[in-house]
């Protein structure tokens, strides 16, 4: 399909998700619906686009995502994907931090690492989900398959890990052949092993594309397409056995035009020499952009759906075809070095024979300084044009680290927004993040107060009510679900609330006291709690050491985790008519924001507020309905900083 024309590029990679959407269809037909189906998006998605690729694969149904590290897995989560991700590969020590922070799934393969990784667990205090890798003949990552069994046993006995699922890995899926059927065997002899013991592993897999295609009995609890889902065959043997369309094109434009005489050199080391006049075509790729210099007097191209030969030596930067046979051939035409134009094709198989390699390496670097272009329903702007990723996130905090994101946040904005939204987020977790999780952002915080008196038959039951207004609070906000049970802490002091905030399962904390006589269990109150407007039970309340504990929660919300949802707490306490002072504070970054102060039916002579936000837009906006009401608004596009918050003071 045709860009168009205020979407010109010297050269770009099209990445058509409407094919990648048919091939997940053709997926799903293959494993049925009782199979999951994990989408591998390690290597930016083979070059597609891990972030794009990873979201319209959810959309489809991907039950998680496949990552060769925690820094791809990383990127993902800071682009706002917060389903399950495994990686594939073995993980180093080094790695466990961001595993725990990012709620990754790595894959285990010795022991030594999972004793680590236990210990770290443990000190977050944290149950980590695990797949154990078996080597069955791969001869690559994984415990040897005559270790495995051994290697559960003791994993299971550390209390701070999960074990969630077990895989091993084909070496010749792609193929017929009896070793894939010796690995199976192997595997299957594991897996009735740990039957035997009554260790039941939730999930278990090993095929991938070459296994979905040749070999259904494999297919277990899940799949781990890889290669199919971009569009490729594993093999020639595989292409009667499914109907996939391939995902990428890579394309260029001509940008010079020349007619040379015979016996002229073309391109370095003189390795073409034109036999007649020829007229050859100049355009902007070469090995700096995956094109093999291999394919120099080797490769071809399309234009104007024609093939034409490449001549000369395949540069850095730029190579030459011969476009004699063209005659209408200009610059600025449309030059396609993989993918299909008019009745022509050049797939990534053809592109791989000629450099003697495999179609996943033509994925990978094909195109790697080229824009992707993503074709959704058949239109080119629904999904914002970008180059490879290239910022990977690390949790080195300094000022200089800050200056530098700053400065390339700045730089970088201008031309992919993608990418400068990943470094704004990196900069909040510079900022405000901790070491061991992931920063909670919050959007659309609504903050609804409602102060009135207390009814009269309460004030004649217990007299001192009379000293205070009874205050209703109602707090909405939407945010990353992360614990099925969690906690609303109440404080009375400093100390308390600090102990609250480092507390990974306390959602909301309130500081009771500042002066005033009351007392916890009885003068504060959660009445309602709400997630995705579906009352959760409160399941115990206690005073401790540290403050008054409400617990809530249920097991279906589980199925919420790591989800955006929609979270609502109504609190009602009290506050002595002494003082005169109601404060709102904001402690974690939040997108839009909408604060009420209601007091309707109270005899306030003035209510006044002094607002200290920090961010872009630090002057919200103040709507004030006199003896009712005062509410400030920030536009749910603006982020507020941690820190900010409100004050509402009144005289009678």
């Amino acid at each position: 399909m045709p860009l168009k024309e205020n979407q010109k590029y010297r050269s770009w990679v099209e990445v058509d998700l409407d094919h990648f959407t048919r091939n997940w269809a053709e997926m799903k037909r293959l494993v049925g619906s009782g199979v999951r189906i994990l989408q591998v998006v390690k290597a930016d998605a083979y070059g597609h686009g891990a972030i794009e690729i990873s979201n319209v694969a959810l959309k489809n149904g991907a039950a998680m995502l496949g990552v060769a590290n925690a820094d791809e897995a990383v990127q993902l989560r800071v682009s706002g994907i917060t389903a399950p991700i495994l990686i594939l590969s073995p993980s180093t020590n080094s790695e466990i931090n961001e595993i725990i922070k990012y709620n990754l799934v790595p894959s285990v393969s010795d022991l030594s690492f999972a004793r680590e990784l236990q210990k770290i667990g443990k000190k977050a205090a944290i149950r980590v989900p695990i797949h154990i890798e078996v080597d069955t003949g791969m001869g690559r990552g994984g415990t040897m398959h005559h270790e495995a069994f051994k290697m559960i046993k003791e994993i299971l006995d550390l209390p701070n890990l999960s074990l969630e699922g077990i895989f091993t890995h084909l070496s010749s899926s792609e193929v017929m052949e009896d070793y894939n059927r010796m690995q199976w065997s192997l595997f299957r002899e594991l897996l009735d092993k740990l039957d035997g013991e009554a260790i039941r592993i939730p999930v278990k897999h090993m095929a991938n594309s070459g296994a979905i295609l040749n070999f259904s009995e494999f297919h277990l609890d899940m799949v781990r397409p890889g290669l199919m889902s971009y569009g490729i065959y594993p093999s020639a043997e595989t292409k009667t056995k499914a109907s996939l369309y391939p995902v990428m094109c890579f394309k260029t434009r001509v940008v010079l035009i020349k007619e040379f005489p015979k016996g002229y050199s073309i391109g370095y080391g003189r390795s073409y020499i034109t036999d007649k006049p020829t007229k050859v075509a100049t355009i902007p790729v070469g090995y700096g952009d995956g094109y093999g210099r291999i394919l120099s007097n080797r490769g071809e191209a399309l234009i104007r759906g024609r093939r034409t030969p490449v001549i000369g030596r395949v540069s850095m930067d730029m190579c030459t075809l011969d476009v004699t046979h063209i005659p209408d051939c200009q610059i600025g035409d449309e030059v396609v070095l993989m993918g299909r134009q008019g009745q022509e094709c050049i797939s990534a198989d053809d592109l791989a024979a000629k450099l003697n390699t495999i179609s996943y390496e033509i994925l990978c670097a094909l195109g790697k300084r080229a824009p992707r272009i993503f074709f959704h329903k058949g239109k080119t702007d629904t999904v914002e044009p970008r180059l490879r990723r290239i910022f990977i996130p690390d949790e080195e905090k300094s000022i200089s680290r800050i200056d530098n994101i700053i400065r390339y946040c700045f730089q970088t904005r201008a031309r992919d927004e993608e990418l400068g939204d990943a470094i704004y987020y990196e900069m909040f977790e510079t900022l405000f993040g901790k070491e061991d999780r992931q920063l909670e952002l919050r959007t659309n915080f609504r903050y609804d107060i409602r102060v009135s008196e207390f009814p009269r038959q309460e004030v004649l039951s217990d007299p001192l009510t009379g000293d205070y207004f009874k205050v209703t609070t109602h707090i909405e906000y939407i945010k990353t679900l992360k614990n099925p049970i969690f906690m609303i802490g109440c404080a009375l002091n400093d100390e308390q609330l600090a102990g609250f905030f480092e507390d990974k399962q306390c959602e909301y904390r309130w500081l009771l006291n500042r002066g005033e006589d009351l007392v916890m269990e009885r003068d504060f109150r959660v009445n309602s709690v709400r997630i995705d407007h579906e009352d959760i039970p409160i399941i115990r309340t206690e005073n401790t050491a540290r403050g008054y504990e409400v617990w809530c929660g249920e097991d279906k919300l589980k199925k919420k985790l790591n989800r955006p949802a929609r979270v609502e707490i109504e609190i009602l306490t009290k506050k002595s008519k002494s003082n005169n002072i109601f404060s709102v504070y904001l402690v974690y970054p939040t997108r839009g924001l909408d604060i009420s102060f209601n007091y309707e039916g109270i005899n306030f002579k003035y209510v006044r507020e002094v607002s200290f936000f920090s961010g872009k837009q630090p002057y919200p906006e103040v709507t004030r309905e006199k003896g009712k009401s005062v509410k400030l608004r920030i536009s749910d596009n603006e982020w507020v900083f941690p820190n900010s918050g409100v004050a509402f003071f009144w005289g009678f």
